[in-house]
């Protein structure tokens, strides 16, 4: 027997985000079980996702963008802090119905499109498994339609040749559409795109990109897009967070930020990202050399620099836009 999944009713406040974080962390612990040492991965993270909005999560690999994501999908458990859908606590999803509602909701697209669909099963087998688990009222021939639907709406042509194949008949930019499709079909309200065009090639990013917007306005489902490259975030995105040693650094709407980086480590982003529009290169506040690089102590502490130099750490918000305190001072 199949499960329902149909939505939990929630009754969200007026104003009141799809998708919200408070002070959301998770560390790993490091070594054997008497080690001490801790990794953060992300730390004291709050955010807000809207309806029908496409927000990057910027940074460089080991910056904590994916853990993120993962926290986000439920495959991690936060080490403290909340994460609210509709108003609702997700620490109050307990039974199988209420996980299936908010997977259906919340699906991720993974960063591998060569590693996420099985090679076994033509890539049907994902779309129409996903439709008996979560939509189970549809059957037949209504649920064989539902995916050539998905198919044409990311464009994969003809669908009914497109759901016959394996995946080692389609290119990458492809199989990326079928992981796309996948998540569509459960109707979400919210898409988790952890680096999906980072494999890809550069002549292909730039579809997958035209889709996550498409997307966006024809279905009106919003998309968290995790990605170390920049300029794709100028792209497709309405809002820009930037994270850098599992804190974000810089947030705020994102021709503002890319207009006018107040933080150092944005500044760099933007000054090593090719911008054809503009006649010269903006000159970083603050040279790679000088950049200071973020770490912890194993038990968790203020934050350390490994130049000898102290930062003082706190958010300045100005604008709608939130920037990590990057005041230094020398220890001579």
């Amino acid at each position: 027997m199949t499960a329902s999944a149909e939505p939990t009713p929630s009754a969200p406040s007026s104003g009141e985000p799809l998708l919200r974080t408070t002070d959301l962390t998770r560390h790993f612990r490091l070594g054997g079980i008497f080690s001490r040492q801790v990794l953060h991965a992300v730390d004291d993270i709050s955010m807000e996702i809207g309806e029908r909005e496409i927000v990057a999560v910027v940074g460089e690999s080991g910056s904590g963008k994916s853990t993120l994501a993962r926290l986000l999908a439920m495959l991690y458990r936060p080490t403290r802090g909340r994460i609210y859908f509709r108003g609702r606590a997700l620490e109050s999803l307990r039974s199988r119905r209420d996980m299936l509602w908010y997977r259906r909701q919340v699906p991720m697209v993974f960063q591998d499109p060569y590693s996420s669909i099985n090679p076994v099963f033509r890539v049907s087998h994902g779309v129409l498994r996903n439709l008996t688990l979560h939509r189970p009222e549809l059957r037949g021939s209504a649920r064989r339609a539902e995916a050539e639907r998905v198919f044409e709406v990311v464009g994969l042509t003809p669908a009914r040749e497109m759901l016959a194949k394996f995946p080692y008949e389609m290119s990458g930019g492809q199989r990326q559409r079928v992981g796309f499709a996948q998540a569509l079909v459960l109707q979400p309200r919210l898409i988790l795109a952890d680096e999906p065009v980072s494999m890809l090639d550069v002549s292909i990013r730039a579809g997958i990109l035209n889709l996550m917007a498409e997307l966006r306005e024809r279905e009106g489902v919003s998309i968290l897009y995790i990605t170390h490259d920049i300029a794709s975030a100028r792209y497709v995105a309405d809002r820009i967070l930037v994270m850098y040693g599992g804190h974000v650094v810089e947030t705020g709407p994102a021709d503002a930020v890319l207009a006018d980086p107040k933080h150092p480590y944005t500044q760099l982003l933007l000054a090593a990202a090719p911008d054809p529009r503009e006649a010269e290169r903006r000159t970083p506040a603050v040279h790679w050399s000088r950049l200071v690089e973020l770490s912890r102590s194993a038990a968790g502490e203020a934050w350390r620099l490994v130049d000898n130099r102290a930062l003082e750490v706190h958010s300045r918000l100005m604008q709608h836009r939130t920037v990590l305190c990057f005041r230094f001072r020398s220890e001579r």
